[in-house]
């Protein structure tokens, strides 16, 4: 089947989307909403693919009544059926819902009205995530359901239903409206874990605004204090500080008072005419003086848990970027755990994020973006070494999505496994070279040939994709608790002797037979010209992508072979 992804981005599920139709020979193609200059020139580029069908995973544009009247298209709305509006999962979170769903529906003149192609509904977690983990977790795991069953019906000529129709299986729902920033806005005088629901309801975007120490913030990433576990800090901090002041801090993470409990911070971002970059909470709110309290275990940066012969390193990123002095954190981390008598190290992320690699926003808010993110690839590039260097058994888990650094910093294990389910970025695309081990750790696992194909192609893999290419060594189940389990019997079965044989001996294969400092010096003489000389326009390509710039055209590779070679000069 000819499928047209429109899209208003290219985003986590949209890539899933794309993985997941390719895979079952489908011919797929994308093209950006934003791109197109009004409804005419969509309308004559739909006209010139011609699709069997349009599939909407992330559309926020309105799509012309000349293309769906033409073509069958089929939007993923993150809502239950009989659920309207733009805001959809920030009213679910708000509301304190029990139960939500996606709905696939056929685009009609009104928005989210359409007939149903199918639905798929899911228990909403409890303490509440944040919504976008939400949107990459179960929504996305509900909307690949639709994408199945739609794909399943158009291919038998069955037709979409009414939804008046349908018991969606959530009561309730109806048209809700846009919620916009100020709709999140935070009252102190209120319970931490009010507080808590109402920053989880507006992360990613728009975030929660505040007053703190007198300055306008957005807060995201936020935890209440453990059940207990500092009652007689509250009691002489939190119950007696006013609500609103900061009365704590771990790292980055910023400890608030609040009028029942402390609300723990990881990211903030300065609110003056416009938003500023999303940073760690202690780079933006005022913490002189403030006195340290442990963090939550939710916003803990890392976690080292050892089961027998297997040690467990846990690290956290909010939404995959990992500054400099975390990157350090991080590396130091790892060294201790390899201190340990383990037979095997596992470094793994959480249900929610693993890496994306550097953190570009710290490095656009620095008083020299290029002296910080030349240090920021050096702290990097350490705790891949750590990694690489590890005179034990080392084991990378991909438990979430992972893009450029992020990804090579997991090829530096031994054994790479992933969840079902998991989209790997493994390509630079931001006007930059790349370190952290790539040009060793890629062609280790794939030769010389393969890695140049992958870093050029400049496309998602999925863990399946991976595994089938030898990029990733084996995939487990996509639920996060028996991935748990799984990654559990495969580290304890690489820890016994006769189970470390096929695992040492593929280590051994894929030992560099130069130092690794030899790839890391090529990589760095790169680096350092794309960060000081900006050859390849990474300060642009950073402001952009931390302001969500509108694309102008749709990526070449991402449009349908056809349309690739006829984009492709005579002897291109």
């Amino acid at each position: 089947m000819k499928i047209l992804l429109l899209v208003s981005a290219f985003n986590g599920l949209t890539q899933r989307v794309w993985c997941h139709l390719r895979e079952r020979g489908h011919d797929v193609g994308v093209e950006l909403a934003p791109a197109f200059d009004g409804p005419d020139a969509l309308t004559a580029a739909v006209e010139a693919i011609d699709p069997d069908l349009i599939l909407a995973p992330f559309l926020k544009h309105r799509v012309p009544a000349e293309v769906w009247e033409r073509w069958t298209t089929v939007v993923v709305h993150p809502g239950p059926v009989g659920d309207r509006g733009p805001s959809s999962l920030d009213h679910a979170i708000l509301d304190g819902r029990e139960r939500w769903g996606v709905t696939a529906l056929s685009t009609v003149e009104e928005m989210d009205a359409g007939p149903v192609w199918a639905t798929s509904t899911f228990a909403m977690p409890s303490p509440p995530v944040a919504k976008s983990a939400l949107y990459n977790g179960l929504v996305a795991d509900a909307a690949m359901a639709c994408v199945d069953e739609v794909l399943r019906k158009v291919a038998a000529g069955e037709a979409p239903v009414p939804p008046e129709t349908l018991d969606g299986g959530v009561p309730g729902t109806g048209e809700l409206p846009l919620l916009r920033r100020a709709a999140f806005e935070l009252d102190w005088s209120l319970a931490a874990a009010d507080l808590a629901r109402t920053i989880a309801a507006a992360d990613g975007a728009p975030g929660a605004p505040a007053t703190v120490a007198g300055a306008r913030v957005c807060l995201f990433d936020a935890a209440v204090a453990d059940d207990g576990a500092d009652d007689a800090d509250d009691d002489r901090a939190g119950r007696t500080a006013e609500p609103g002041t900061v009365v704590g801090r771990d790292g980055d993470a910023v400890a608030i008072a609040t009028g029942r409990g402390t609300l723990w911070v990881g990211y903030a971002a300065a609110l003056a005419e416009r938003r500023g970059p999303k940073l760690p909470a202690a780079h933006v709110l005022d913490v002189r003086g403030v006195p340290y309290r442990p963090v939550p275990a939710a916003l803990a940066e890392s976690v080292y848990v050892r089961d027998g012969d297997v040690g467990y390193l846990t690290i956290r990123s909010y939404s995959g970027a990992m500054h400099t002095a975390q990157c350090h954190r991080l590396a130091t981390a790892v060294e201790k755990a390899l201190t340990e008598d383990t037979r095997v190290l596992v470094v793994r992320g959480t249900e929610h994020a693993f890496s994306n690699g550097i953190h570009l926003g710290v490095i656009e808010a620095a008083v020299d973006p290029a002296a910080e993110a030349w240090a920021n690839i050096q702290a990097i590039d350490d705790l891949c070494e750590a990694i690489a260097r590890a005179d034990q058994l080392t084991v990378a888990a991909f438990t979430a999505n992972a893009g450029a650094g992020g990804v090579m910093a997991g090829l530096c294990a031994d054994v790479v496994l992933a969840r079902d389910g998991v989209v790997l970025n493994p390509y630079y695309d931001m006007g930059i070279f790349g370190s952290e081990l790539h040009t060793w750790a890629v062609a280790a696992r794939l030769g010389d040939d393969g890695a140049d194909e992958l870093l050029a192609a400049k496309l998602p893999v999925s863990a399946a994709q991976a595994a089938a290419s030898g990029l990733v060594d084996a995939v487990g189940p996509r639920d996060a608790a028996s991935f748990d389990r799984w990654l559990a019997d495969r580290a304890s079965g690489l820890a016994t002797p006769d189970g470390r044989k096929d695992p040492a001996a593929a280590a051994a294969r894929r030992a560099p037979d130069r130092p690794l400092s030899y790839f890391r010096t090529i990589e760095l003489s790169e680096m350092a010209r794309d960060l000081f000389d900006d050859r390849r326009g990474f300060a642009a390509r950073r402001r952009d992508f931390l302001r969500k710039a509108a694309p102008t055209a749709t990526p070449e590779r991402l449009r349908f072979a056809r349309e690739r070679a006829l984009a492709t000069p005579v002897g291109g």
